[in-house]
């Protein structure tokens, strides 16, 4: 069902990000369908999106702005255990948020001469939550949660419209809304709700940063906007690495392989290992496990896609080579002294460590957040926190004692780069 990759042997100057294939994601494709959708939407507003909405969502939608009621029905009518699965998710995912959040930073350099480093909260965010083949409400959580505890005192989310409920986004995802505060919710999917964020959109005003997962077109739109609003990142399809050895439990590898697979049939799911033993398991628990699923097609999909496998390499060391250079969205290390080893990964979106923390439990209850970049951007991109919704501002706050301590070296710095109007501003202050 999966393919291997025998990187055993390899010479020392393979390159294993190459080595180890992803699925294809060609935002440059996709932009000749999105860009005339942004323009539509910047041109023509609520009627394109009304347009748009008939014809990828199958449901013509005129309001776009959910009613409160709704929200509050949805919230009503929630099966209390998933009600009580969210408030727990929404509860550690604030205390770790809580835990990041930065202080001012105030340094006085001389006397009469101080810098401030200060943090303040993006002013409006637009918030997007996927629809497709699974109605994300964790999505929700990971991205008004950061925000409100940033302090974003202005948040809209936007998700698809459902045909199956009379044009409303799903309800789970209207009963987490409502539970979180979020007042402000849109019926509008795809590259249109990022449009609709980054133009401003009656009765949506324009917002300043947009964040969230979504398909090819979504992604597409956020690189396209990316000027006329902040993004996040651009993601791209879900993904998973495994660094194992012989003390792994196949059954637990093959498990956290399938429930990547499920997302997407371009998910990846990829087993690093130096034990042909475990490989040949974890190959038996696929077909075992695969069986009694209940998204057989897709997760087969992704799994026999080119984009996943499993890696055989000499020994850990070269495993870890190995994953840091795949940079994964998702890294689980299932190895002897899992956390020794994970001290050792420079590059992953999120790190799992040993057999009891699953992606999916990141992908709940973690307190950690599953927003995290896709296609090797973990090797410099992190995934979203609370200073996603933050910025910074340097306070510069000096006296006249402290702007003559260096007033020389400021005019002699203006000189050299021919600049000597900005000598001439400190110079008319001490005639």
């Amino acid at each position: 069902m999966i393919r291997r990759i025998d990187l055993r042997g390899a010479d020392p100057t393979v390159d294993y990000r190459a080595a180890v294939p992803r699925a294809e994601f060609d935002i440059e494709a996709a932009t000749h369908a999105v860009q005339p959708i942004i323009e539509a939407v910047r041109e023509r507003g609520q009627e394109a999106i009304a347009e748009f909405s008939e014809k990828f969502d199958g449901v013509r939608v005129d309001d776009i702005r959910v009613p409160a009621a709704a929200l509050t029905k949805a919230l009503d009518e929630l099966d209390p255990a998933i009600r009580a699965g969210l408030e727990e998710s929404i509860a550690r995912l604030r205390t770790t948020c809580a835990a990041e959040l930065e202080q001012d930073a105030v340094t006085d350099l001389a006397p009469g001469a101080r810098v401030t480093h200060r943090k303040v909260p993006v002013g409006r965010v637009g918030l997007y939550v996927p629809g497709g083949l699974a109605p994300l409400v964790s999505s929700v959580l990971m991205n008004v949660v950061p925000a409100q505890v940033a302090g974003v005192p202005s948040i809209a989310l936007a998700s698809p419209p459902q045909k199956e409920f009379g044009g409303l986004p799903q309800p789970t995802i209207l009963a987490a809304c409502a539970l979180l505060g979020v007042e402000e919710v849109y019926a509008v999917g795809g590259a249109q709700a990022i449009a609709m964020f980054a133009y401003g959109v009656e009765p949506c005003e324009r917002v300043d940063m947009v964040t969230g997962p979504g398909n090819i077109y979504v992604v597409t739109a956020k690189r396209l906007l990316k000027g006329q609003v902040g993004i996040d990142s651009e993601a791209g399809p879900t993904e998973i690495a495994i660094l194992a050895d012989e003390t792994a439990e196949a059954a637990y590898v093959a498990a956290d392989l399938i429930s990547q697979a499920e997302h997407d049939p371009l998910a990846a799911s990829v087993l690093v290992t130096d034990s042909e033993t475990l490989a040949a398991d974890v190959e038996a628990e696929l077909d075992k496990q695969v069986a009694v699923t209940k998204h057989v097609e897709r997760i087969r999909t992704s799994l026999t896609g080119a984009q996943s496998g499993i890696v055989l390499v000499d020994d850990v060391d070269q495993g870890v080579e190995v994953v840091n250079a795949y940079a994964a969205e998702h890294l689980e290390i299932h190895t002897a002294d899992a956390a020794r080893v994970a001290g050792r990964i420079r590059n992953a979106g999120a790190i799992f460590v040993g057999s009891y923390a699953p992606v999916s439990l990141g992908d709940y209850c973690a307190g950690s957040n599953h927003v995290l970049p896709t296609g090797g951007c973990a090797c410099h991109s992190s995934g979203l926190s609370v200073r996603a919704f933050t910025k910074s501002i340097h306070v510069v706050d000096y006296s006249r004692e402290g702007l003559a301590a260096v007033k020389d070296h400021v005019v002699t710095l203006a000189e050299a780069e021919d600049l000597p109007g900005h000598g001439a501003a400190v110079s008319v202050r001490f005639p």
